[in-house]
C-alpha cells in the first residue's frame, strides 16, 4: 500500500458552489486543505457561484484548489470526477457527498422519473463516489467519507411529504453504514449528517418569511441553522478527533427529530 503523508489531504466535496458545500469550503481553505470543488454545470449562476468559491478559498488559504463540472446524474459522471481528481492531486484523501435537492411532493405527485432522478443523484452517486475511490481512500491515512442526508429521512408530515427526497436520503444512511462496516478495517470512516432546517444562503435577504417563521417553531431550539453550522459539523467528522466515529448519522437539526 502506498503511504501518504496527512499534511494537507484533498477533500473533494459535491455541490460546493453554494449553501453547506461552499461553506464547508470556506471552513477547510482556512485548514490550508487542497480541494477539489464540483458543480453541476460551467454555464449560468452556478457556474459563476463556484468559481466565486473557488477564488475566495485561495485567498483564505487553500493549498490548492480545483473547479470541476460534471452532472451527478450517471456512474460515467463519477467516474470523471473521481478519475480527474485524482489525476490532478495524485491522492483523494476525504469525499463530502453533498449534491442533492430537496422536491417536496407525495406518493400522488411523485412519478417513476423523479423517483429515479432522486436516486440517481443522490444515494447511486454517493455510493459510485465511494466505489470508485475506494483504493485511493485505503491508502491515505486520514480517509473518510461524508454524507449529507436530511431531516426529512427522519421525520414525516402529511403537510410537506417529501417522498423522493426522503427515501433518497435513507438510502444514502444506509449505503453509509454499509460501507463503514467494510472499509473500516482500512481505517476509512464514513458517516453521515442529517441538518434540519437550513438557510440556503445566510447573507441574502429573509425570503418566504413566514415559512422560515414555522419551520424554526417546529424546532425545539427555535433557531434555523445556516450553511455554516452544518459545515462545522462535517469538519469535525473529518478531523483527527473523529478517526473512531464510523457508520453514523450525525443530527444537526435544533433538536428537531427528538421527537
Amino acid at each position: 500500500m502506498t503511504t501518504l503523508s496527512s499534511d494537507a489531504p484533498v477533500v473533494l466535496i459535491t455541490g460546493a458552489n453554494s449553501g453547506i458545500g461552499a461553506a464547508l469550503a470556506r471552513r477547510l481553505a482556512a485548514d490550508e486543505r487542497s480541494l477539489a470543488l464540483h458543480g453541476r454545470r460551467d454555464d449560468g449562476p452556478g457556474g459563476e457561484e463556484l468559481r466565486h468559491v473557488a477564488e475566495t478559498c485561495r485567498e483564505l488559504g487553500a493549498r490548492e484548489c480545483r473547479i470541476l463540472f460534471a452532472d451527478l446524474g450517471s456512474e460515467s459522471a463519477v467516474h470523471h470526477l473521481i478519475d480527474t481528481t485524482f489525476a490532478h492531486f495524485g491522492r483523494i484523501d476525504q469525499i463530502v457527498s453533498n449534491a442533492g435537492y430537496a422536491l417536496q411532493q407525495g406518493i400522488c405527485q411523485s412519478t417513476w422519473a423523479s423517483q429515479e432522478r432522486a436516486l440517481q443523484v443522490m444515494p447511486l452517486t454517493f455510493a459510485a463516489l465511494i466505489r470508485r475511490a475506494a483504493p485511493a481512500l485505503r491508502a491515505s491515512p486520514v480517509a473518510r467519507v461524508v454524507g449529507v442526508s436530511s431531516f426529512v429521512a427522519h421525520r414525516f408530515d402529511v403537510d410537506t411529504p417529501f417522498l423522493e427526497t426522503a427515501a433518497a436520503k435513507a438510502a444514502m444512511e444506509a449505503i453509509a453504514k454499509s460501507a463503514a462496516a467494510e472499509l473500516a478495517p482500512a481505517g476509512v470512516t464514513v458517516n453521515c449528517v442529517a441538518p434540519g432546517y437550513t438557510r440556503k444562503d445566510g447573507h441574502k435577504p429573509r425570503a418566504n418569511a413566514l415559512a422560515w417563521d414555522q419551520a424554526a417553531a417546529r424546532t425545539p431550539s427555535g433557531r434555523i441553522a445556516t450553511p455554516e453550522k452544518i459545515a462545522e459539523a462535517i469538519r469535525f467528522l473529518l478531523s483527527e478527533g473523529a478517526s473512531h466515529i464510523t457508520g453514523q448519522v450525525v443530527h444537526v437539526d435544533g433538536g428537531l427529530t427528538l421527537a
